[in-house]
């Protein structure tokens, strides 16, 4: 039996956490904590856990948690960096579904999160948990840094591009999309209801900071540096990315839509969590809306000459706190679908 800590349960992906591994009869989550809510039952807040689990809320007492075989830390950024490193020393394995140790440039990751990373030592040793890329390394790791959303939409969707050398990585476009919950379980003006709905606006168009994290992954992809447009846009629904992904191919290089379906097919087809669509279908969030799946589709446009891919994903999800559960499957060597096998809701 794994005993499983969560910091910071109060959140968006704090709960799901809680959705997802209360059923488990391999996992007992023994740690919720939330300082606002301490000695509250999980369940007066959480209705939809009555039944699940019974336990109360917690102070985030380092050896109360230290207890526990890992701690999830689902925490605003540059919160983790404070204690990680105690329960590290302590052999508790830490995932973190924050930014604190994704980006390995630290001075880079502190002109992002304008604030000065304080476990700097630990960043190296992080594992970056996207599962398709990384799955060897995450089976030892100590500390995982789970992928952001926008990230792990848009890796996936350009990965078999890069990893094939069949595009122009110096003119890459993606154009997405996200329901409100990708920016927290917060009171802002800016996501109530009567200003979020029946609208779809661009944000962040100077620069988002998942911008650092995308390029550094499609860089190791790429054996080289690439150039990223990223333009990020929110929807008037709780949950979803929907990824539109542009890449030229490169000159000199011929390419039909059979062959990209036969790169994607082959490069996804072990993959239990990455769907690639029959050629012709295209994904939605829908399709994916509370499960850890990523719906992919490709094509391609002989006029331009360009190839472009759809990725959809649930935020919370397969963008969050799914995958960070994947990557305690694979590191205790259980079953990597363990708790993960839910179908997607529809409507």
């Amino acid at each position: 039996m794994i005993k499983a800590g969560i910091i910071g349960a109060t959140g968006y992906t704090g709960v799901e956490l809680l959705r997802l591994l209360a059923p488990r009869t391999d996992v007992e989550i023994s740690v919720v904590t939330s300082r606002e809510l301490v000695g509250s039952p999980v369940h007066k807040h959480f209705p939809n856990l009555r039944g699940h689990l019974d336990l109360n809320f917690s102070a985030p007492d380092i050896d109360a948690l230290a207890q526990c075989d890992v701690v999830f830390y689902a925490t605003p950024h540059g919160v983790a960096m404070d204690s990680v490193a105690e329960l590290l020393a302590k052999d508790v394995k830490v995932i973190d579904l924050s930014a604190d140790f994704r980006i390995k440039d630290i001075a880079l990751w502190e002109q992002w999160y304008n604030t000065t990373h304080s476990c700097p030592e630990l960043v190296a040793d992080a594992v970056y948990g996207l599962p398709e890329i990384n799955r060897e390394a995450i089976k030892s790791a100590k500390l995982i840094a789970v992928p952001g959303c926008y990230p792990t939409a848009i890796q996936l969707g350009f990965l078999p591009l890069l990893e094939n050398n069949l595009i122009d990585s110096d003119h890459l476009i993606a154009d997405a999309k996200s329901g409100v919950s990708g920016a927290g379980r917060k009171a802002a003006e800016d996501f109530l209801l009567c200003e979020a709905t029946e609208s779809i606006r661009a944000y962040a168009v100077s620069g988002h900071r998942h911008h650092p994290e995308i390029c550094q992954g499609l860089s190791e992809f790429n054996k080289g540096e690439v150039k990223l447009t990223f333009i990020p846009h929110l929807t008037p629904m709780i949950r979803g990315i929907l990824a539109t992904l542009y890449a030229p191919v490169k000159s000199g290089i011929e390419v039909t839509i059979e062959q990209l379906q036969s790169v994607f097919e082959d490069r996804y087809a072990e993959e239990p969590f990455v769907d690639v669509l029959p050629q012709g279908e295209v994904p939605a969030t829908r399709n994916v809306k509370g499960s850890n799946k990523c719906q992919i589709s490709v094509s391609y446009s002989e006029h331009t000459n360009m190839v472009v891919v759809l990725a959809a994903e649930d935020n919370l999800v397969k963008g969050a706190s799914g995958q960070a559960i994947h990557n305690m499957n694979i590191m205790f060597g259980l079953d990597e679908s363990a708790g993960l096998q839910g179908i997607a809701l529809l409507p």
